[in-house]
């Protein structure tokens, strides 16, 4: 087995070289989230869970973007297109102002996120029209 440090801060040096020759860099959602609506402890579990929430969105794009850093031209630009799609994911469940709505729906996340996107009509379009562009 590697060294997991040595192979993420390879993955990382690559990413920050590709964003300076010109690579997408993806904005990430506002600091400020919007405030939740609940009673205090269901306000206080919810913050926990978007919290986790937020860092696995983190996760599925930090992979897209690895992806990306490997890839030529118009395989880039699709896991780009990718990457759009899972930040505007992102702003719409993170806008989400109902407590309740984390703690129901986000409380086991496994890879709701990474399905999210496979569900999207985008992405979809993007896997069908794929095979026919060059690698």
């Amino acid at each position: 087995m590697g060294d997991d440090s040595v192979t993420n801060g390879f993955f990382h040096r690559a990413i920050e070289i590709w964003e300076d020759d010109g690579g997408a860099s993806r904005a990430t959602v506002d600091s400020s989230p919007v405030a939740l609506a609940g009673s205090a402890a269901q306000v206080e579990w919810a913050e926990r869970i978007r919290n986790l929430v937020n860092v696995d969105f983190n996760r599925v794009a930090s992979a897209f973007r690895t992806v990306a850093g490997t890839q030529l031209p118009g395989r880039r630009a699709d896991t780009e297109r990718i990457l759009d799609i899972l930040e505007e994911k992102r702003i719409e469940v993170m806008s989400r102002p109902q407590a309740g709505y984390f703690i129901h729906n986000w409380q086991e996340i496994g890879d709701q996120v990474r399905q999210m996107i496979f569900h999207d009509d985008r992405y979809k379009a993007i896997q069908r029209n794929r095979p026919a562009r060059p690698r």
